[in-house]
């Protein structure tokens, strides 16, 4: 089995050391200094306090590799559309592509039962670059749960979790995905398949679509905003009016909202990936996060007053926020 990671950062150098370990063929495509050291020390991953390291071929031009079984695309949302143009020279006939990205994602509206169904996610996928570049038929879906930072260029601390939720989006199990299952379990990786995997990915994005936003627009930690009356209250209203735009398009949702919002509140005062990309001057995937929902929402005719506040509020804080360092970018 071929598996490149497209997009060597945290969670993609995770992925690639322990499947490595496991004796895949895989192959990592990154750019800058996180290529320099790859290349140069292999990929060091810190893990339950072990240190492994793999020598993983990397790149920064997909046309030095072949064909691939699998990409798994571990980028940030608002990247895959140049991802589409770049990755074609990994793509056989039968090439499955893996969007573990935050956010709604691209293939949403692949084999759904909706008017809608079979089209482009324009907030995620302008023009469809994505849809039609790569095309949904490639798609396995999958929602992320471990988290892991860069330490340094080259090395990987594996922070919590073990587990990338797969998922056919035409909702069946087909071999492709069954065999990615089974060898990201021999991985160590948990992998459990999931026929209605949009319920997983929206369970994920309840809790991203509030407080992702409220913590670049705060500066607070996860833990003292689900925690605090007052945002406790804004996230619970920004929650409620997701949670009635993915029912709208058939999503289930498995815990209540009070029982969510508690779980955010256990991981921590953990750093919200929106606040540390604004801090760092990087683009935010607050269209995969908070867009794609007011898109969906617009389509079903559902109101969605506090969701909307919150992103002309972001919006605003990103156009407004000061210039960084180089040193803060690359931290």
């Amino acid at each position: 089995m071929k598996v490149c990671v497209y997009g060597a950062g945290a969670i993609g150098c995770y992925i690639a050391v322990l499947l490595a370990r496991a004796g895949v063929d895989v192959s990592a495509v990154a750019r800058g200094a996180q290529l320099a050291a790859i290349r140069e020390r292999g990929i060091a991953l810190e893990l339950g306090g072990e240190r492994f390291v793999a020598q993983v071929p990397a790149t920064d031009s997909p046309r030095d590799l072949p064909p691939q079984d699998y990409v798994v695309a571990t980028v940030k949302a608002h990247s895959m559309p140049a991802v589409a143009a770049a990755i074609q020279p990994l793509l056989g006939p039968h090439t499955a592509v893996v969007s573990a990205v935050n956010g709604l994602p691209w293939w949403y509206f692949h084999c759904l039962e909706s008017p809608f169904a079979e089209r482009p996610l324009q907030s995620v996928d302008p023009d469809g670059k994505v849809w039609h570049g790569i095309g949904p038929q490639r798609a396995i879906g999958c929602v992320v749960y471990p988290a892991a930072e860069v330490v340094v260029p080259g090395v990987v601390r594996h922070l919590s979790g073990d587990k990338l939720v797969l998922g056919e989006p035409c909702g069946e199990r087909t071999e492709r995905v069954r065999a990615l299952a089974a060898t990201l379990v021999a991985a160590g990786i948990k992998a459990p398949v999931r026929n209605r995997v949009r319920d997983e990915v929206w369970v994920k994005l309840w809790g991203n679509v509030a407080f992702n936003p409220l913590s670049a627009l705060t500066g607070a930690t996860l833990d003292a905003l689900a925690t605090g009356a007052g945002t406790r209250a804004v996230a619970r209203a920004m929650m409620m009016e997701a949670q009635a735009v993915g029912e709208a398009f058939g999503a289930r949702f498995a815990v209540d909202v009070e029982r969510r919002i508690d779980a955010a509140a256990a991981v921590g005062a953990h750093r919200t990936s929106m606040l540390q990309d604004l801090e760092r001057g990087r683009p935010l995937e607050n269209q995969a996060m908070v867009g794609a929902v007011q898109e969906l929402a617009r389509l079903a005719g559902v109101a969605t007053p506090t969701i909307d506040l919150a992103h002309h509020l972001l919006q605003a804080r990103i156009a407004f926020r000061p210039p960084v360092t180089a040193a803060a970018q690359s931290a």
